[in-house]
């Protein structure tokens, strides 16, 4: 892995604050220099940073030092992180106007792809609609999934609603048309593309727990990917891999935006 913060390679001194876990983040794949959903990346950083910071993101100067990491890594294909924090940031000031810094994250290209059987709990991330470093809770739910035998989990929120995924939205399929189940959660860049070019009957609509009973499909997906639900609590669901090569395709189909 590479780190670079503000374009220059990251010191020791620059990461320390990140400690703090005050910021946010996006991920992303690239493949031959160029992203799927950029601008819905970069709308996401620009929309967070306004709610965490108070300020505004330079998305040009982000874009241009993305590009910048994945030439000094040498790589047209990869993973890129890209963290907004404060070196500046003091918790005992929040309230304080601070300069923002980007730290940008290179490794490996992952494509997940791979089935998965998952179990519903009721939990809810803070400030879900961000995108922030406090990940803590979604890996503990995810390793306690694991644990019972799972592969992950899938979250309901205190009004008995589905919502989403630990790092992943969620799209289920009831025999007629795709739900997108609305509640409270981080809408994901590959969410807003499928929505976007779904060739088919489509919904976003609540989306009650005792209503997964009757879905014939279900699949989930990341900016690293979509995948099958090959079941939920037990029960499965056989449609699910036909559903998510239809999802793959539509995908497949959304085009590729340069980084530079």
């Amino acid at each position: 892995m590479m780190l670079t913060c503000n374009g220059q390679p990251a010191q020791v001194e620059d990461l320390l604050p990140a400690l703090v876990n005050y910021g946010h983040f996006t991920s992303l794949q690239v493949r031959g220099g160029a992203v799927q959903g950029l601008d819905l990346h970069l709308a996401r950083l620009s929309q967070a940073t306004r709610e965490l910071f108070g300020s505004e993101l330079d998305t040009a100067q982000v874009r241009g030092w993305m590009a910048q990491a994945l030439q000094r890594a040498g790589l047209a294909d990869a993973s890129l992180r890209v963290t907004v924090f404060s070196r500046h940031f003091d918790f005992r000031d929040p309230l304080a106007r601070v300069a923002v810094d980007v730290l940008v994250a290179v490794s490996a290209p992952v494509s997940l792809s791979a089935p998965r059987r998952v179990r519903s709990v009721t939990w809810q991330r803070e400030l879900p609609q961000i995108k922030h470093v406090g990940t803590f809770g979604l890996f503990a739910q995810r390793r306690a999934a694991m644990a019972d035998g799972f592969d992950d989990a899938l979250f309901v929120d205190t009004q008995g609603h589905v919502s989403e995924g630990t790092t992943w939205n969620v799209a289920v399929h009831d025999g007629h048309q795709l739900i997108w189940p609305r509640a409270a959660a981080l809408r994901g860049t590959a969410e807003a593309l499928l929505r976007a070019h779904w060739n088919g009957p489509q919904v976003c609509r609540p989306l009650p727990a005792g209503a997964l009973h009757g879905v014939q499909a279900a699949f989930a997906c990341n900016a690293s990917g979509l995948w099958a639900l090959q079941s939920i609590d037990g029960r499965a669901l056989a449609g699910s891999l036909a559903l998510a090569e239809q999802g793959r395709a539509v995908l497949a189909g959304v085009p590729w935006q340069p980084l530079s």
